[in-house]
């Protein structure tokens, strides 16, 4: 008895479809960016869910916060003291410095370092495919963060903004394999990659030569090469040199000054290239007025000389 209903595509067929299918979107996406906007969308769609998700975590962190002894307020009171008598000193120390440094820039005739734009953000979802290093914060576009901003904490360089959604926006943490800083090390200048490797505690540098004169415990920064970074702010610090002669170049390994496995609060970074990126788009908003002002202001001038 033959059956009422034909059979479909095969499966090899349909594995097929869906592999073109992938590779056509794979395609656009990397090198036209036709889904970005959609990014942006899907990333606004799960915010309210990474919210409901993390709720009992916050819940949870509040209730430790508030249940408190009194004699540990005290203590802590005590201990916010001290360090604020520190920290007042030391910004004394700053103030000065900044102030010296102004005038020695002036005297190189060196560009003098503008006061950057900061934010407090704070991590609401932390990506779990063991393969990428991402966090989600609760700011986005209403806040104005853009694509690319670099992102700290307090000890040092977190990773970049890689998806912008309305509310909160994406992370990627300088320890996934796919991003890259610029740096230098700070005690003599010399500059290098660092590339993350998959592991929280982990940077690698490679396409170092031999003879370079780096050490175990060297601090590197940021170079600001690139324009993605402001230059100056801690990154990593070396643990590792593997100098094989066998090899072409020498292998270093740094690990991260941040504490990448206990992000709570991050501070969002504007940077030159992110004011410019703002200040073209104020300008792509008015440019279609000024040409249709010029557009009546010539016809206005053609209707003069006809007349004349």
């Amino acid at each position: 008895m033959s059956p009422i209903f034909k059979h479909g595509p095969s499966a090899r067929h349909r594995l097929l479809l869906v592999l073109i299918l992938s590779i056509f979107l794979i395609f656009f996406d990397h090198y036209i960016s036709s889904f970005e906007t959609t990014r942006g969308y899907l990333q606004s769609l799960v915010s309210p869910l990474q919210y409901l998700a993390t709720a009992p975590k916050r819940m949870m962190t509040w209730t430790a916060e508030n249940l408190t002894s009194r004699q540990d307020l005290i203590e802590q009171n005590q201990r916010y003291k001290v360090d604020e008598l520190l920290l007042r000193e030391q910004l004394m120390q700053l103030s000065m410095l900044e102030k010296e440094n102004t005038r020695l820039r002036s005297l190189l005739a060196s560009p003098v370092r503008k006061e950057t734009r900061k934010m407090v953000a704070e991590v609401i979802a932390v990506d779990s495919d063991p393969y990428t290093h991402q966090v989600v914060i609760n700011r986005g576009a209403n806040d104005g963060v853009y694509e690319g901003q670099p992102v700290v904490d307090e000890k040092g360089i977190v990773g970049q903004i890689q998806n912008v959604g309305t509310i909160s926006s994406r992370v990627i943490l300088i320890t996934d394999v796919t991003h890259a800083v610029p740096v230098r090390v700070s005690r003599n200048g010399i500059r290098m990659i660092a590339n993350g490797t998959g592991h929280i505690d982990t940077l690698i540098h490679n396409f170092v030569p031999h003879s370079t004169d780096v050490r175990t415990g060297d601090v590197l920064v940021t170079s600001g090469l690139g324009g993605k970074y402001p230059e100056g702010y801690p990154v990593s610090t070396i643990i590792k040199i593997n100098q094989d002669e066998t090899r072409a170049f020498a292998q270093l390994y740094s690990k991260p000054v941040a504490e990448i496995d206990r992000l709570r609060y991050l501070l969002l970074l504007w940077t030159d290239e992110g004011n410019v990126s703002a200040k073209q788009s104020n300008v792509a908003e008015v440019e279609p007025k000024d040409k249709d002002t010029e557009a009546l202001e010539q016809q206005s001038t053609d209707t003069k000389k006809a007349n004349q």
